[in-house]
């Protein structure tokens, strides 16, 4: 079990009937998405299914022809329900080489939520050290450059910027896919151990279904906009029902226990995030 037990009647976030088009092109048709307090659910597709779509279109970057988004049973709609939303909702993006500003130290990344909120002068600098501390930075000088840092320090930097206007809601757009394999591990480890300390729900974007049976509690997989199965994680990645689910499975390697016995104590045996590491640490 990825995170608490699901409420029988009041899910955290519920997306209705979203229908997405350019021009002529359907990107999403008709999808509905359920996410439970505390749960993770992983929206899985090839490249142009549409599922990064669904996640822009939820935290409002991008706006819907059609359908409605409810928070905690409250239509997300209007300025300043959306602001609340935003406010709710942390996003850890997939490159994260390309959603950091060079030119920002890193304790100015992780304090840009605070500042768009309203919530920096109260102690931002100390709240700053705490979210680095909490993703494993500790020790790491705010004041320093993302120069210095590898691609697995600077998506620990990207989560503690997600965390910090406390959100119970975490959106993660393929946030391993740009790491060596590794790194991938240890955080997947450092999402789930955050669920569990902070009680968050995850929207999870994913081409990996790999990283489906390790983080998820429910999966909707995406085809061409439109979710053809859906399920707990378990039963989707090993009875899956549809023949493009089959096909996404036939494309993860396969992975013995053994293996994955040996992975687990690589990551546990990684050294502590030390200042200035190259770029195959974290």
């Amino acid at each position: 079990m990825k995170g608490n037990s699901p409420s029988a009647d009041a899910p955290l976030l519920e997306a209705t009937g979203i229908t997405k088009r350019y021009g002529r092109y359907t990107a999403l048709d008709a999808v509905d998405l359920r996410i439970e307090a505390g749960r993770t659910v992983s929206v899985v597709g090839e490249s142009g299914s549409g599922k990064s779509t669904l996640a822009r279109v939820i935290v409002g970057l991008e706006r819907a022809d059609s359908g409605t988004v409810r928070f905690r049973g409250e239509t997300v709609r209007g300025r300043r329900a959306r602001h609340a939303f935003r406010r709710s909702v942390g996003m850890v993006l997939q490159d994260p080489y390309e959603s950091i500003d060079p030119r920002l130290t890193i304790g100015e990344v992780v304090a840009e939520p605070l500042r768009a909120h309203g919530l920096y002068r109260r102690d931002g600098a100390g709240r700053v050290r705490e979210l680095l501390d909490s993703v494993g930075m500790e020790g790491v000088d705010p004041g320093d450059l993302p120069h210095r840092f590898s691609g697995g320090q600077r998506q620990r930097i990207c989560i503690a910027r997600a965390l910090a206007t406390d959100p119970e809601l975490v959106i993660c757009d393929e946030p391993t896919s740009a790491l060596d394999v590794s790194i991938q591990a240890q955080i997947l480890n450092l999402l789930l151990d955050l669920q569990q300390r902070r009680g968050l729900s995850y929207l999870f974007i994913t081409h990996d279904l790999d990283v489906v049976r390790r983080i998820s509690d429910e999966v909707d997989v995406l085809l061409r906009g439109t979710v053809v199965e859906r399920g707990s994680a378990e039963r989707v990645t090993s009875r899956p029902e549809h023949e493009y689910t089959r096909r996404l499975l036939g494309a993860v390697p396969a992975i013995s226990p053994r293996e994955r016995r040996i992975g687990r104590r690589l990551a546990a045996a990684a050294p502590a995030v030390t200042d200035g590491q190259d770029h195959a640490s974290v």
